[in-house]
């Protein structure tokens, strides 16, 4: 069960990189509606990718998955939703949706035309989340760490992967037809203030399916050298593979033992 991993990026440079590396998804971001409010205090990016991002991406018929988030439901969203199809987007993401009628129209705008993808990141939408799992058409379900912590006014992005709530909204989801799901982003083997080893074992522990190579995995705003960023995602995407088949067949008792001690990391991270 080998993670698919994403990486966000408009650049196809960049893209082409990272699925010759081995990165299943290209990420196109358009979302920018609230993200600046709601993101304030956070070292985190908006970046305002476009229709033209997406086809271009699309056009280089990589191995990768074009994926593109659009932005929460809105007045213009059937007209991005269709123009982001046709410009190519296999996988449409709903950010920051809060009820079942936000996804319900989403859903039935996408007329199965991509794949359908819902970034759960609110506090009202995990507590309607019963509901909008039971809507047919979505088929995947990505838990958004960013906003999801500071729904719940969690100090630390990670929270909610050891607090409990990343289980419920988990539980939720397998009792569902949906069954597939991912967590967060992940930063390269040995870097962050968590382990992404850690998390990775989180990701096995609990069954899911995708995750985001973080900017933290390589950050453009600091390496733009095409040769630099080759190598980290060379290295860094066949390190997680390495990693991931050592713990594939690990049993209960090594996953509960890793959560433990990321309970204890992320205990220590919110005391610091």
């Amino acid at each position: 069960m080998a993670l698919d991993l994403m990486y966000i990026t408009n650049q196809p440079e960049i893209a082409k990189l990272a699925s010759e590396a081995g990165v299943n998804r290209i990420f196109v971001d358009m979302e920018y509606i609230g993200k600046d409010i709601r993101q304030a205090n956070l070292d985190t990016v908006q970046n305002h990718h476009t229709i033209d991002d997406i086809k271009e991406i699309h056009q280089l018929r990589l191995a990768a998955q074009t994926m593109a988030r659009i932005n929460p439901i809105y007045e213009h969203s059937i007209q991005e939703i269709n123009e982001s199809i046709e410009a190519g987007a296999e996988i449409l993401m709903l950010p920051y949706f809060k009820n079942p009628r936000e996804v319900k129209t989403f859903v039935d705008a996408v007329q199965g035309r991509a794949k359908v993808s819902l970034l759960l990141e609110t506090k009202e939408a995990v507590e309607n989340l019963p509901e909008i799992v039971a809507i047919s058409g979505i088929d995947e379900i990505h838990i958004g760490l960013n906003d999801l912590h500071l729904s719940y006014g969690n100090q630390f992005m990670f929270e909610p992967m050891t607090n409990g709530l990343v289980e419920h909204i988990v539980a939720i989801i397998k009792s569902s037809p949906i069954k597939r799901f991912g967590i967060g982003g992940i930063s390269r083997l040995g870097t962050g203030k968590v382990p992404a080893e850690m998390i990775i074992c989180e990701h096995y522990r609990l069954g899911s399916s995708q995750t985001i190579l973080s900017r933290s995995f390589l950050n453009l705003e600091h390496q733009f050298d095409l040769n630099q960023a080759e190598t980290i995602f060379q290295q860094g995407v066949a390190e997680i593979r390495e990693f991931e088949a050592e713990i594939a067949q690990k049993d209960d008792l090594f996953y509960d033992n890793a959560h433990q001690k990321l309970v204890q990391a992320i205990a220590d991270v919110v005391g610091n």
